[in-house]
């Protein structure tokens, strides 16, 4: 088999598994097959770029970094729609529909208003070409490459024949039948062949169990946390480097089919078209006989709704047939046969019965407001994050007070206000702590940040704890059998000090622990006890975790704002533990998108002799302290005795790829600006002291099309 052959049979195969895990939530095959056959993949385009098809799976992983995006103009505009909050205007809106229809039959679809940011793909002969965001309405951003990496958009549609006329009839062979859900019959106009250029749109968005867990990491690592999934989805989708999209993980629920002329004669035939040809099309929608339909699906939904893993604000109610909406038409800013029914935020009051301050990981001490318990979204709430002493005085919230609680972006309980008319002598100031919660250490707050944080950060217990936890996770060294209070056993023995003398346990000294640990929600006792099978996991787990790739290694280490995309960046950039353990403030902020913040806390952090003697604990206990460095394919050695560094984005390249030219033409690339170095190559966005260090040091600084043309010497 050739290589364009190979090519061709991985990207169709691969596509295939993931269309199947997507759609269909069938795993045709196990992880570990899957990434072996992408690395195959990714290794022959490499070799034989010319031969990458345009549907390559490869780009779910991005890789690609814009200077800007592109403005692109809509073939059909992206009108707003005009929206409700109360039934008397659905009513009145029915009414307009039906005057507008001259009195003639007519029927809705109703869909759920996802929460999100709203897209537009357009394929051409099947195959993905272009994605925009909304923008203006008329014009928006091209966003191709970062929405290539939402795994549930396909890259390529091809269109299969339903067999039959209609619902029980059998596919002709190789054909798919279609699901239709429910008791709908097969629409008789129906051909899901899809046309030689069409566009589908919908909602992109950060998946609710996303956002909470990379609220999570953030919080780990010192960041602060994103407001709410819609704005951190917005943020992400414009983003210039789409393998830092990649890693957020979005999703995109497709609600609207167009082309020219209309493949379809009914908004329904087009949602069950798109859903057969793999776009992920929510099965939350209905078609609706009449406005008292309509009621009740936005009745039913107003609590089903937070069973969703995303936001939704409300329903929208559009017009079945397509004749129909185009008789109706269009204001100047929405059409007449759409409306959007928004839902009213959904709060309760209740009492703040007293505050507790939790510490994390970095030694944050965050308030929690506890509550008395209510009924909220379908939920019991009983807490409520405060985030910080900032926030508490901006409510003005005292203890007692009785508070009024919202679920921000229906995820998380918080309080959005006081009810000063019921406030009573009992209502008592929130003093915030001065000294630690946990171990009474006195609290400090840096200039600029809105948190306290505790310095004890070896003897305050939480603290300790978290680091444990922050190690074990899976992102890091992968040690999940140490769960479950297991970790604060070994702590309360003293069994471990550091997270590194889990490599040196013994089976002798696990067997036979056991503590009773009390649940304050439900007042249960739970047993957690080290029986043999368990001290087995335990001990396997903690030898597997020593082949955990470096990148993991350093994120375990815990060092403050250094997250898992940082260390796998520090990584590619130094390789080795000994390179970053010893970079000066300079050398790290050469790295690509490492600041000020990150570098002065990395070289902080290597500077205190018991970090350097915990990572001396991990060295000997075998961890990776070396990068996988790719191989680089010679190509000449005009470069050959010449130094670089680059600062910038660039037109041509990727840094990947920027770096990689350097060394297969023989060229050294540095870690920092100095009288060593023999060019500077300047992108766009430039990074300012680079630049200015540059100039003092009389280092030459080179464009992309300069470098470009000492290649071709």
């Amino acid at each position: 088999m050739t290589p364009q052959e190979r090519i061709a049979e991985l990207t169709h195969l691969l596509n295939f598994y993931n269309n199947q895990y997507y759609q269909n939530s069938v795993s045709e095959v196990d992880d570990f097959t899957f990434d072996q056959l992408l690395a195959e993949l990714t290794d022959l385009e490499k070799q034989y770029p010319a031969f990458r098809q345009p549907d390559s799976p490869t780009v779910r992983v991005g890789g690609t970094i814009s200077k800007e995006f592109a403005t692109v103009y809509h073939r059909f505009p992206m009108l707003s729609l005009g929206n409700t909050y109360s039934e008397e205007d659905l009513v009145e809106f029915d009414k307009r529909v039906q005057k507008g229809l001259s009195g003639h039959e007519y029927e809705y679809v109703c869909e759920l208003k996802f929460d999100g940011v709203a897209l537009s793909m357009t394929y051409e002969n099947g195959v993905l070409v272009q994605g925009a965001t909304r923008g203006d309405g008329v014009r928006g951003d091209d966003i191709t490459n970062n929405i290539r990496t939402i795994r549930t958009v396909p890259l390529r549609v091809e269109g299969q024949r339903a067999g039959g006329a209609g619902r029980g009839a059998e596919p002709a062979a190789g054909q798919v039948a279609i699901d239709f859900g429910n008791d709908t019959p097969l629409p008789s106009a129906f051909t899901p062949l899809p046309p030689a250029l069409f566009e589908v749109r919908g909602e992109g968005f950060l998946p609710l169990a996303e956002f909470e867990r990379i609220n999570k990491e953030r919080e780990d690592i010192g960041e602060t946390l994103l407001a709410n999934p819609r704005n951190a989805a917005s943020g992400t989708f414009k983003q210039q480097d789409s393998s830092a999209v990649a890693k957020r993980r979005l999703d995109c629920y497709v609600y609207s089919f167009l082309s020219d002329p209309e493949a379809f004669q009914t908004h329904e035939e087009s949602l069950i078209a798109m859903k057969q040809w793999g776009f992920n099309v929510s099965q939350t929608w209905q078609k609706c006989a009449d406005i008292r339909a309509v009621m009740e699906y936005i009745n039913e939904w107003e609590m089903k709704r937070f069973e969703l893993p995303l936001a939704t604000d409300g329903i929208v109610i559009k017009v079945n047939r397509y004749d129909q909406q185009r008789e109706l038409g269009y204001t100047a800013k929405s059409p007449r046969w759409a409306i959007a029914f928004k839902y009213k935020a959904l709060a309760a009051s209740t009492v703040l019965n007293g505050i507790r301050y939790q510490v994390g990981r970095t030694g944050a001490v965050t308030p929690v407001a506890l509550l008395t318990p209510v009924l909220l979204a379908g939920t019991v709430v009983k807490r409520a994050s405060l985030h910080n002493a900032n926030e508490i005085e901006r409510l003005g919230v005292m203890v007692n007070d009785t508070v009024f609680v919202e679920k921000g972006g229906e995820i998380i309980p918080k309080i959005t206000g006081v009810d000063l008319n019921r406030r009573t002598d009992q209502s008592r100031p929130i003093v915030y702590p001065t000294t630690c919660p946990a171990c009474g250490t006195p609290l400090v707050r840096k200039e600029g940040e809105a948190h306290f944080y505790c310095p004890n950060e070896r003897g305050c217990p939480p603290q300790r704890q978290a680091r444990f936890e922050h190690f074990i996770q899976r992102r890091a060294m992968n040690i999940e059998s140490l769960g479950e209070g297991k970790i604060e056993m070994l702590i309360d023995r003293g069994l471990v000090q550091t997270p590194a003398d889990l490599y040196s346990l013994t089976g002798e000294q696990l067997l036979g622990l056991e503590k009773i640990f009390l649940d304050e929600e439900t007042g249960k006792k739970r047993i957690v006890s080290f029986r043999e099978k368990t001290v087995d996991n335990i001990l396997t787990a903690i030898e597997r975790s020593k082949a955990q790739p470096f990148a993991n290694v350093l994120f375990a280490l815990g060092i403050r704002y250094v997250g898992a995309t940082t260390a796998e960046k520090l990584v590619d950039y130094f390789g080795s533990m000994d390179a970053i353990l010893s970079a000066s403030l300079e050398a790290l902020l050469a790295v690509p998108d490492t600041g000020p913040r990150i570098a002065e806390s990395v070289v902080a952090w290597f500077a205190d002799e018991e970090n350097r003697a915990f990572v001396e604990q991990l060295r000997v206990a075998g961890l990776q302290f070396v990068g996988e460095r790719k191989a680089v394919e010679a190509e000449g050695d005009t470069l050959a005795g010449k130094t670089f560094l680059y600062t910038g984005t660039f037109t041509n390249f990727t840094r990947e790829e920027l770096e990689n030219r350097i060394a297969a033409n023989g060229g050294k690339l540095l870690s920092g600006i100095s009288k060593k170095l023999n060019y500077l190559i300047v992108g766009e966005n430039a990074g300012p002291s680079k630049v200015e260090k540059a100039k003092k040091l009389n280092v030459p600084m080179i464009g992309e099309d300069e470098f470009l043309a000492m290649l071709e010497v």
